[in-house]
């Protein structure tokens, strides 16, 4: 299977959705809904619950599995708004000391005029400031799509995991291709240059770990011990981890 295979295979519609998954890792999860300044977005599911024994925030990139979900949910893509929501319940969460869970699933952040007159690129880079110096545990999952800023924005995190055939790219294959040659039809070649495979980007250090597909009660465990090592750092000791692991990217 080639790397552009992988990414066709994450865009399927077949792929349980972050919806599917939560409902095994999340049993009790209660939506919490709104950013507090414009409006709710559903792309962007969030609220709380329990993994294991431990109290979370969840948040997630929903794509939808019917035709009107898919319409609903704009397709994972989020607005402004989304993300925003995204950054308060995290703030709620370190009020609370509950860790951050983010179960990521987009091509990318929705990339229309209205999003852009809303300030799409500095909801996006709020994100990533603000979680940098988040003072409770984060904790990332990219599901199947891990698309440009529009996953960034929820993977600024501790720990992030990757199913066994997701992919996560600052770009999509086919624009890649569009802006170095010119020509979709090198997608192909493009995405084995994007190194943008599980199995690629844990060689390089920039994942954590790669997980099976469509196991959400063993992902649920793996996520509960690993929520029980990041709970037991200090606050200081976890924001200086944070710091080192993004200065040392790609090194």
């Amino acid at each position: 299977m080639s790397d552009y295979d992988i990414v066709l295979g994450a865009r399927s519609e077949r792929r349980l959705t972050a919806k599917d998954y939560m409902a095994k890792l999340v049993p009790d999860f209660m939506e919490l809904h709104g950013d507090r300044l414009y409006g709710d977005d559903p792309a962007v599911i969030g609220g709380i619950g329990t993994i294991g024994r431990f109290p979370v925030t969840v948040i997630a990139l929903e794509k939808g599995s019917t035709t009107e979900e898919r319409i609903r949910h704009n397709f994972g893509s989020a607005h402004p708004e989304g993300y925003r929501k995204a950054l308060r319940l995290m703030r709620q969460a370190e009020k609370f000391h509950r860790p951050v869970v983010c179960l990521v699933d987009t091509a990318g952040a929705f990339c229309g005029v209205d999003a852009e007159e809303h300030g799409q690129g500095r909801a996006i880079a709020d994100n990533l400031a603000q979680m940098s110096e988040l003072r409770t545990p984060i904790f990332s999952v990219i599901l199947g799509e891990g698309g440009s800023g529009g996953a960034l924005a929820l993977c600024h995190s501790d720990r992030i995991w990757m199913l066994e055939d997701a992919y996560f790219s600052v770009v999509s294959p086919e624009s890649c291709a569009n802006i170095l040659w010119k020509d979709t039809s090198r997608a192909n070649e493009a995405a084995e240059a994007l190194s943008l495979t599980a199995q690629k980007l844990r060689r390089m250090g920039l994942i954590d770990r790669i997980c099976a597909a469509g196991d959400p009660k063993k992902l649920a465990a793996d996520i509960e011990t690993e929520l029980s090592t990041l709970m037991s750092v200090s606050t200081s000791d976890l924001l200086e981890a944070r710091y080192r692991r993004f200065r040392s990217a790609g090194y």
